[in-house]
């Protein structure tokens, strides 16, 4: 009686929230529908954005130097979470930057920062080293002395250039302040301890983590090759028309609805159980896009249909692992229990090999490339804990009402033949 309250007690709890989770993945919370479908950023091929054409501010620009103005514009628009963005070169001298979701070119160039070049400015305001001679510029946690704990800095590296200039800049500055200036404002000011030789600095304070990543941000950020000047700004369309939205989530609701319906005939009690499972992981699946700010774009959703689909497969290993545990003459808690820590290794594995994969393409890739597999990563997450902790605790809790005859979970058990020893007892006997 004990085990049915608590069962009783646990499907209660799945179910509020299954309902809960899918009226705020439906509905968001508040006005600004936080959490919601309605929050979530789209993608220029399903909601447009803004077109913004840059040029450089002087004539003589190199392969080279459109590269790497073209990388740290990206590298600004990734750190802004705009992973949907294009940035490419048009022309000899000009950047054509689109940005998904943003009404207003003007809002979206503020947001984007300005593109003045960084510089390291000595106490008299002369100029000793610009920011295309920096390399490299990150955030590092360490000792930076001998008797000092462990605290974040920036480290900086220069080119070779760099390394000169900055070499002679510190030796003539040692003991004293040497500014770094973006956009005629101050964002450090480090004094020099001593000539530094080999060009690699290091720049100490009373940094937090987060911090010393932002001015590492900001160093790396100035380090462009030339000064861009915003030559044209348009508000863009959405690429594949305005009824691209409801169509693409009507096949997702048809595929969905499919392979639920599919569990469901196939599987009984069990694909209720997974279809039921299912259900929240979709609703976290929006609560976590909208709440992660991730700008969905068609591949993004064919990456949570893909992982829907994951999940699906990761039960359907499970139900047919328990077909063979009940006709092994387990009892169905037992066969239960069975099925999913013995199918877990198979769906790890499945799991962590495509997860990869996602990962590969996130670090490697670009633009629609980054969201696809961003919606692949959290998807796979999500599912696997959908998949093997939820459906486990419906499964659970529907045999702890009682319900347990396999056949309900398509599961025919095994007839055992029990041959009667007696039956042919004196049988040649008149």
């Amino acid at each position: 009686m004990k085990t049915r309250g608590k069962s009783i007690a646990v499907l209660i709890v799945l179910a509020v929230v299954a309902i809960v989770l899918n009226l705020i993945a439906l509905f968001g919370i508040g006005d600004s529908h936080a959490f919601g479908l309605k929050s979530i950023k789209r993608g220029l091929d399903l909601n447009g954005g803004v077109s913004i054409v840059y040029q450089a501010d002087k004539e003589d620009v190199t392969d080279d130097d459109m590269r790497a103005a073209i990388g740290l514009i990206q590298s600004r628009l990734d750190r802004r979470n705009w992973t949907e963005a294009e940035v490419a070169r048009q022309g000899s001298n000009r950047i054509r930057v689109e940005i998904p979701g943003v009404e207003d070119a003007e809002s979206a160039i503020e947001e984007l920062g300005k593109t003045a070049q960084l510089s390291f400015v000595d106490e008299e305001g002369n100029i000793l080293v610009t920011g295309d001679m920096i390399e490299e510029a990150h955030m590092e946690v360490g000792a930076v002395s001998m008797d000092s704990a462990s605290s974040p800095y920036v480290a900086i590296k220069f080119n070779e250039e760099g390394t000169a200039a900055f070499a002679e800049a510190t030796r003539n500055n040692v003991g004293k302040s040497i500014l770094i200036v973006m956009d005629d404002e101050i964002i450090s000011a480090p004094i020099v301890n001593s000539a530094i030789e080999n060009g690699e600095a290091m720049i100490t304070g009373n940094f937090t983590g987060e911090s010393a990543q932002e001015l590492a941000d900001l160093i790396q950020e100035g380090s462009m090759p030339f000064g861009l000047e915003v030559i044209e700004m348009n508000n863009i369309g959405a690429r594949l028309g305005s009824n691209a939205i409801s169509t693409s989530l009507m096949a997702a609701f048809v595929g969905v609805g499919l392979v639920l319906l599919f569990m469901l005939i196939f599987y009984r009690l069990g694909g209720f159980a997974a279809d039921w499972a299912l259900c929240i992981y979709m609703g976290l699946e929006v609560i976590f896009l909208s709440g992660f700010n991730v700008t969905l774009t068609l591949p993004g959703i064919a990456g949570v249909i893909l992982s829907v689909g994951m999940a699906v497969d990761a039960n359907v290993i499970i139900f047919e692992r328990l077909k063979e545990e009940i006709a092994m003459g387990k009892t169905m808690r037992s066969a239960v229990r069975n099925s999913f820590s013995r199918a877990f290794p198979a769906i790890l594995d499945g799991n962590i090999t495509t997860l990869i994969a996602a990962f590969v393409l996130y670090f490697m890739g670009t633009g629609t490339i980054k969201g696809f597999a961003i919606t692949l990563m959290m998807g796979i997450i999500l599912s696997m804990f959908t998949a093997i902790v939820i459906t486990r605790f419906i499964i659970m809790g529907i045999i702890g009402l009682g319900i347990n005859n396999p056949r309900l979970f398509a599961v025919k058990p095994k007839l055992t033949v029990v041959e009667n020893k007696n039956s042919n007892k004196g049988g040649n006997e008149k």
